[in-house]
C-alpha cells in the first residue's frame, strides 16, 4: 500500500516535488506504519503500536496525512472488519469531520466497512456517527455521498437505530438521494429507505418525509435491485391500513405499476411486487382493482411457477382478492381453481396449503355455479383425501371450507355422495376448537332437511366410523360446553324435523341419546330458576345461552312425545 509513502512529499506551486515538513512524531508514525504494512497479514490495525501511528495522522493538521490515515482506514477495513472499540471509531469519526472531500470520502467507506457488525452498528450510532454522516449525505461528491448512504443503510439493519436514524433527520435527504443520477447512490438510499419500513412508527415517519411518492415513482427505474427495494419499502408501508388509504387517494397508478412488475424478468422483484399487492389487497377498494388492472393473468401464471416464495406471494395476493363477492366469478373465470386444487398437496408449505383451502373456501361462499365448478375441479374429493393426514393449520382451514359447503342445500347431495360424512367424524374428535366446531358444524347441516332419497347416507354413517353419528351426538351432549351441546339438540331436532321414520326411530329408541337430552333440560331448567331467583332481567334471559338450550330441549321433547 504506497498510500503512506505519498504523505512524506508534497508539490509546489509549479507542479515541483518538496520535501514536506513533519512533526517528529508524524514521521515515526509513517515509519512505524510502513513496517506494519509489509507485515500486514500479521498485525492488528485496531490495537496498540499500529491504531497509535494511524491516529497521529488523523490528528496532524497536515492534509495529506489525514488522507493516508483515511485511506489506510478504508482498506483495512475492507479486509479486517470485527466488532471494534472506541479507541478505533472515534479516529474514524474524527476524520468524518473534515471538509476535505478526499478524507470524507474514505472516512465514510471505512465506517461503512465497520458498520456490516452489529456491535459496530450500536456503538457508531451511541458515539454521534449519525449526524456528521447525515451532513455527508449532501455533500456535492457524488462518491462521498455513496459512502455516506451505504453506511447509513448498513446502521439501518439495526433495530434499535432504526427509531434513531427516522428522528435524526437522516430521511430526508434519503429520499432525494434515491432520485440521485448515480445508480449507486440510488440503491444505497432506496435500501436505506428500505430498511426504515419495520416497524409502525418508523413507517409513518417515512411517509411523513414524502417519501412514498419517491418510491412509486421509482417502480418504473431500468435498475433491479432499485424496483426491489422500492416494491419492498411499498409492501411494509401498505401494512397500515391508513397508509392504504392515503395510497389509495394519492398513487392512482399504484396498482397498476406493481401488476406490470408481477411480470419481472427478477423473480425477488416479482415477488415483492406480489406481496405488495397482497397487503394493498387487506382493502376492498383495492382488491377490485387489482382484478380491473388485470391482475389474475399474472397471478394463475405464478400459481404454477417453480419458486416457492412466488407461489406462495400469489397464493396470499389471491386469497385476499377472493375476498370481494364481486371477484369470486372472474377468478374461477381466470382458471384459478385447477392450480388452487393442486396446491392442495404442495406439501413443502403448510402456508401454501393454507391459503389454497381459503381461497376455495371464499370462492363457494355466495353462488351455486361456483360451487358447482369448485366440486368439478376436484376440490372437495382432494380436501378430503388431505384432510386427516394434514398439519393442524390446514385441517383448521379444510374444517372450514366444509362447514361453509355443508351450509349449502344444493351441494348436500354432492357432499353425501363424496362421503364426506366419513372424515367429518373422525374430525369431531379433535382436541383443536376449531376442527371440532367446524367439522361438528358441517356435520350438523348436512343432519338438516335430509331427503328420503338420501337417508341411506345418514343410516350408513350412524354407528360408523368411531360410532359414527349415535357417538358424536353423545359426546357433544355430555361435552360441558354450551356451544357442543347446542349443535347436538340442533342436529337432533334436524334430524327429527326431516320426519323419515327409520332415522327418528334410531333417536327415539337409544336411551343414551334420551338420557342426554332429559338431563340438558333439567339442568337448564335448574339454571332458569337460579336466574329468577337472582332477578334476571328479561332482556338477559333472552341473551342467555342456557335459555336456547333449554327451549332446544322442549321442542325435541314434544317431538318425541
Amino acid at each position: 500500500m504506497g498510500i503512506c509513502c505519498s504523505c512524506l512529499k508534497g508539490r509546489s506551486g509549479d507542479g515541483s516535488q518538496t520535501q514536506l515538513l513533519l512533526a517528529e512524531n508524524e514521521r515515526e508514525a509513517i515509519s512505524a506504519l510502513l513496517q506494519y504494512l509489509e507485515n500486514r497479514s500479521d498485525v492488528d490495525f485496531f490495537s496498540n503500536g499500529p491504531l497509535r501511528a494511524l491516529s497521529t495522522l488523523v490528528y496532524s493538521e497536515n492534509i495529506d496525512l489525514q488522507r493516508s490515515a483515511a485511506l489506510a482506514f478504508a482498506e483495512i477495513t475492507e479486509k479486517d472488519v470485527r466488532e471494534v472499540n472506541r479507541d478505533v471509531l472515534e479516529p474514524i469519526l474524527i476524520l468524518l469531520q473534515s471538509t476535505d472531500s478526499e478524507v470524507q470520502r474514505a472516512a465514510c467507506g471505512a465506517l461503512g466497512n465497520l458498520a456490516v457488525n452489529t456491535e459496530n452498528k450500536i456503538l457508531i450510532v451511541e458515539m454521534g456517527g449519525l449526524e456528521p454522516l447525515i451532513r455527508q449525505m449532501m455533500s456535492t461528491n457524488i462518491e462521498v455521498q455513496c459512502n455516506a448512504v451505504g453506511c447509513i443503510t448498513n446502521l439501518a439493519t439495526q433495530d434499535d437505530n432504526k427509531s434513531k436514524i427516522a428522528k435524526s433527520g437522516a430521511l430526508i435527504p434519503l429520499t432525494k438521494l434515491a432520485k440521485s443520477k448515480d445508480i449507486r447512490v440510488q440503491r444505497n438510499a432506496t435500501g436505506a429507505l428500505l430498511n426504515m419500513t419495520h416497524s409502525g412508527e418508523n413507517r409513518q415517519e417515512l411517509v411523513n418525509a414524502g417519501a412514498v411518492p419517491v418510491l412509486v415513482s421509482l417502480l418504473s427505474n431500468d435498475d433491479a435491485d432499485v424496483q426491489y427495494y422500492c416494491t419492498t419499502a411499498l409492501s411494509n408501508i401498505a401494512v397500515d391500513e391508513a397508509n392504504r388509504k392515503k395510497l389509495a387517494s394519492t398513487e392512482p397508478k399504484l396498482v397498476g405499476q406493481l401488476v406490470n412488475l408481477m411480470d419481472s424478468p427478477s423473480p425477488r422483484v416479482q415477488c415483492q411486487a406480489t406481496l405488495a399487492l397482497r397487503n394493498l389487497a387487506s382493502d376492498s377498494g383495492y382488491q377490485v382493482e387489482i382484478v380491473r388492472a388485470g391482475g389474475l393473468p399474472h397471478l394463475v401464471q405464478l400459481l404454477t411457477c417453480n419458486h416457492q416464495h412466488l407461489v406462495l406471494a400469489a397464493v396470499a395476493c389471491i386469497r385476499n382478492i377472493s375476498i370481494h363477492p364481486l371477484n369470486e366469478a372472474l377468478i374461477i373465470e381466470a382458471g384459478f381453481l385447477k392450480p388452487l386444487v393442486s396446491l392442495l398437496d404442495y406439501t413443502d408449505s403448510e402456508e401454501i396449503q393454507c391459503h389454497a383451502v381459503s381461497t376455495l373456501r371464499n370462492l363457494a361462499a355466495s353462488s351455486e355455479k361456483n360451487r358447482t365448478a369448485l366440486l368439478a375441479a376436484g376440490a372437495v374429493d382432494k380436501c378430503k383425501e388431505l384432510v386427516l393426514k394434514v398439519p393442524l393449520s390446514v385441517q383448521s382451514e379444510i374444517s372450514a371450507c366444509f362447514a361453509i359447503l355443508a351450509l349449502a342445500d344444493d351441494l348436500k347431495p354432492k357432499l353425501y355422495e363424496s362421503h364426506i360424512i366419513d372424515v367429518l367424524i373422525p374430525l369431531t374428535f379433535s382436541e383443536n376448537g376449531e376442527v371440532c366446531g367446524n367439522s361438528a358444524a358441517a356435520l350438523a347441516n348436512l343432519c338438516s332437511r335430509v331427503s328420503n332419497d338420501h337417508k341411506q347416507y345418514i343410516l350408513n354413517n350412524w354407528s360408523q366410523p368411531d360410532e359414527g353419528i349415535y357417538g358424536f351426538l353423545i359426546r357433544f351432549l355430555q361435552s360441558g360446553s354450551a356451544t357442543f351441546e347446542h349443535i347436538a339438540l340442533w342436529t337432533i331436532l334436524q334430524l327429527l324435523e326431516s320426519n323419515n321414520l327409520e332415522i327418528n326411530s334410531l333417536i327415539k329408541e337409544n336411551e343414551s341419546i334420551l338420557s342426554g337430552i332429559k338431563n340438558l333440560s333439567a339442568s337448564q331448567q335448574q339454571a332458569q330458576s337460579q336466574s329468577q331467583l337472582n332477578q334476571q332481567t328479561s332482556e338477559d334471559q333472552f341473551d342467555d345461552p342456557k335459555v336456547e338450550l333449554f327451549n332446544l330441549t322442549q321442542q325435541i321433547l314434544q317431538i318425541l312425545g
